[in-house]
């Protein structure tokens, strides 16, 4: 059980705060009746309970994941008893889902690693933080619930850093920027995220490597997470990724992939407190030197 005190927030928003929980998670655990405030079971993760209000959280037990281990080609740049640093390829999807019942990182995870964490019950074992399924690079995984509660919270509070590679289109008129603007689903399209004025707050900062007539090579700082961000804010400001079908627009140089690479990777880790550093190069076809 976990406990909480009510602020006035949103029920779902108050107990992923710690990063514990994703949102997403929180407001499905709401609605199956895991929580209750004052006593009282509530099912609406928009509910915002009155300040001192007390909120109880009964955790599931973790379900043991029914997904199967695969021997699929993974690189593991890292690991040790807590946590591991993989390099996930381009066409790899995260996790299984509907669709993509194996195949997954996940089904490579169990093969290759010897435990995984399965924090609130939920069959994404290990998954810290997520990438595109056309986007490649670095992931950190955890191997124990400890772990995963702790670099969960430490990217929710901004203590990470990644990097990407992203090739997009067109010519930058300035060195480097930021694109600060609030990220929300489609009211038209549920696949694609949009700029909106009520979206969640997402910074994105840019810088060029290299300018080519057509299309220049960024350093992509993310400093927020949002789904689709790069290519949502890239889009936004008329320079879409290349190769991306779902923000991208016809006219732009074609290319073999989406050009989007998560090149490096720091963070502290939980059990030592030592500061880490990880890096990995891009296929040629980004043209990094």
């Amino acid at each position: 059980m976990m406990l909480f005190t009510g602020d006035g927030t949103r029920l779902d928003v108050l107990l992923s705060r710690d990063g514990t929980l994703s949102r997403s998670r929180a407001a499905e655990l709401i609605r199956q009746g895991a929580v209750a405030v004052n006593g009282k079971p509530e099912l609406k993760p928009a509910c915002k309970p009155d300040p001192g209000a007390e909120i109880r959280l009964e955790m599931p037990d973790v379900r043991p994941a029914a997904v199967e281990a695969q021997d699929i080609p993974l690189t593991v740049l890292y690991q040790d008893s807590h946590l591991a640093v993989v390099i996930k390829p381009c066409g790899m999807v995260v996790h299984p889902a509907a669709g993509n019942p194996d195949g997954t990182l996940v089904n490579a995870l169990l093969y290759h690693l010897d435990s995984l964490s399965g924090i609130g019950g939920e069959m994404r074992p290990g998954i810290v933080h997520r990438l595109d399924k056309d986007t490649s690079g670095l992931l950190l995984v955890a191997k124990d619930d400890a772990t995963h509660a702790a670099l969960s919270r430490d990217l929710s509070e901004r203590k990470m850093e990644k990097h990407y590679y992203a090739v997009v289109a067109g010519v930058m008129k300035e060195p480097s920027g930021v694109i600060d603007a609030p990220i929300g689903r489609s009211p038209s399209d549920r696949k694609k995220m949009v700029v909106v004025p009520d979206g969640r707050a997402a910074r994105t900062e840019w810088r060029v490597v290299r300018q080519e007539s057509d299309r220049a090579l960024l350093d992509i700082h993310l400093i927020t997470g949002r789904t689709h961000q790069i290519r949502v804010h890239m889009s936004s400001i008329h320079h879409p990724v290349l190769g991306d079908p779902l923000y991208g627009h016809k006219g732009m140089p074609k290319a073999p992939r989406l050009m989007l690479h998560a090149f490096s990777l720091s963070f502290t880790h939980p059990a030592t407190g030592e500061r880490m550093t990880f890096t990995a190069p891009p296929e040629p076809c980004f043209g990094v030197e």
